[in-house]
């Protein structure tokens, strides 16, 4: 082995099992995304990984723990920072939502991958039951959380109309987030990524705000 090898392999047992963890996560998700859990073989993440399917059985014990780990990551990728992002902005709803906004649409930028995971799972698994749909569910539950927070500050400063009932709006505006996220997937090269988040941006505050 090269001293070039030597140098670039983990020095401690530790740090080998971290690398292969990562090698093989960062693997399944760019497979997930690109063609699906249930398309997606075992097999598949250990090549892609550079490891054998072995070491996927080894470090995560089943294809469905891989993606619960993802799920993890996912969560503390686009929820926490979300939520923490939206807490420190303010004080209006405005502000808040815009908060939510452009740090979404950052994400699109700095980390597209772990956003587009959240979306297809949740519709792979629509429907599906079982311990990977509820985890989706609690996932998504926290952002229609932090969104109808937001509608219901909005509706106490005056600020947001009220003629509606405020989980429809937390699920028009939901709808649209992921939707723009999966424009921005299929047809990148056909829009500009400041001029996309503006549009939603407007878009969706001109819907929620107060009428005259």
């Amino acid at each position: 082995m090269t001293s070039t090898a030597l140098a670039a392999r983990p020095a401690t047992k530790k740090a080998q099992r971290a690398a292969s963890t990562e090698k093989l996560l960062a693997a399944a998700l760019r497979l997930f995304v690109s063609q699906g859990y249930r398309h997606t073989t075992v097999d598949e993440i250990a090549e892609a990984g550079g490891l054998t399917k072995g070491a996927v059985y080894f470090y995560f014990r089943s294809k469905e723990t891989v993606l619960m780990t993802l799920l993890d990551r996912v969560e503390a990728v686009v929820v926490e920072p979300m939520r923490a992002r939206v807490g420190e902005a303010g004080p209006t709803a405005h502000d808040k939502f815009i908060a939510f906004i452009h740090g979404q649409a950052r994400l699109g930028i700095e980390g597209p991958d772990e956003v587009l995971l959240l979306i297809l799972m949740s519709l792979e698994f629509a429907g599906a039951g079982g311990a990977i749909e509820a985890r989706l569910r609690a996932i998504y539950e926290r952002m229609y959380q932090t969104v109808e927070e937001i509608i219901a500050l909005g509706r106490r400063r005056g600020e947001f109309r009220t003629d509606l009932r405020l989980r429809e709006q937390a699920a028009i505006i939901m709808g649209a987030h992921d939707g723009t996220f999966l424009e921005w997937y299929r047809r990148k090269s056909a829009f500009n990524g400041r001029g996309l988040t503006r549009a939603l941006r407007v878009t969706l505050l001109q819907g929620l705000e107060r009428l005259a």
